[in-house]
């Protein structure tokens, strides 16, 4: 959902005749928001893809060596235009992409799940999705399905059931899942990506806005791992905080910015937030460890674990490493200047 100045609202009529189906009107007219426009909005406005060289900076600093992009409209082009801020070492961050069928299926597996994102109030028709599935399948390619509503949850669990299900399946977000619904995820095998930060970020909003009933199944981490599902940790930036660290810290807090506390019991250890964010992004089930042979990706901290996971911050990532390459280190050098410098691990 994007927000903007009505004032530009004319202008954008006139240059996209198609406009009214993307903005919100009321009883007064153009509200200024627009719903699930992007392409629409890019195409009106002329814009294209920004250099990334400041959240690369950024993603640096929180010790991140790898991002996954989960964006539905992903394609070939999109891909293009992040292998190239990856060689010029703007995006220094190894990079997994979601999307569209469009996505090139390549020898370096760089290519995530394709991405369905489902909206209640516009859900697809039952057998469509059902073949949009088993096409992905068809190509060896799992699905990631975006579910932040209880009736979202419901239609994919029961698309994957008619479709059959393949390893890497996952949802994203399970925003609200009840006992009964985490049960049947289980059963067929399916992973979650859960963002922690929400309950943080938006726990006053849920819970004005959602009965309280639904309160105690808001973004499960416990009970997944009790039920042996695959997990994964999400920031859901831009539209969450890109720090994984204040994700980290909701997690074992479960509390709300103004501090309420929303499903206590599905509070994490520090220990197993970090698991999180340690899962292999193609198999989740899979956690990624400092080893012989591994890609040498490193956040290095201030503090032994011991001591850091009493008070988790980003304040703690000293430096970062991707490939055996300094892309940040707080004390010595900025980030752009050591880009590129290699070290020996």
């Amino acid at each position: 959902m994007w927000f903007f100045n009505t004032a530009g609202i004319d202008a954008l009529l006139t240059a996209k005749s198609d406009a009214a189906v993307q903005l919100e009107r009321d009883a007064t007219g153009f509200t200024g928001r627009l719903f699930d426009g992007d392409a629409w909005l890019r195409s009106a406005l002329g814009t294209v893809i920004p250099s990334f060289r400041a959240i690369g900076v950024l993603l640096s600093r929180f010790g991140i060596t790898g991002v996954t992009d989960m964006t539905v409209s992903n394609d070939r082009a999109t891909a293009a235009h992040f292998a190239a801020e990856q060689r010029s070492d703007a995006l220094p961050q190894r990079v997994v992409m979601a999307g569209s069928h469009d996505l090139a299926i390549d020898t370096s597996h760089n290519v995530a799940p394709y991405k369905i994102h489902l909206h209640e109030a516009h859900l697809p028709d039952f057998d469509l999705l059902v073949a949009d599935i088993q096409r992905a399948h068809g190509v060896r390619r799992a699905v990631a399905v975006h579910c932040v509503t209880l009736v979202e949850l419901v239609y994919t669990i029961a698309a994957l059931e008619e479709a059959g299900v393949m390893p890497g399946d996952r949802i994203e977000h399970a925003s609200i899942a009840t006992p009964e619904l985490v049960g049947r995820i289980a059963d067929l095998g399916l992973a979650v990506v859960t963002q922690p930060n929400f309950v943080y970020e938006r726990g006053e909003a849920y819970l004005r806005d959602l009965p309280s009933a639904d309160w105690p199944h808001l973004y499960r981490l416990r009970s997944w791992r009790d039920h042996g599902v695959p997990l994964g940790g999400g920031t859901d930036a831009p539209f969450g905080e890109p720090d994984p660290w204040a994700a980290m810290a909701a997690a074992v807090a479960r509390r709300t910015d103004l501090g309420t506390k929303i499903g206590g019991d599905e509070a994490l250890s520090a220990d197993e937030a970090l698991d999180l964010f340690l899962a292999d992004p193609h198999m989740l089930s899979m956690k990624r460890t400092v080893a012989v042979g591994a890609p040498a990706d490193i956040c290095l901290l201030n503090q032994p674990w011991a001591v850091a996971k009493t008070c988790l911050s980003a304040d703690l990532v000293a430096a970062t490493l991707i490939g055996g390459k300094i892309v940040y280190d707080r004390v010595h050098q900025s980030v752009d200047q050591h880009r590129a410098t290699p070290v020996g691990v």
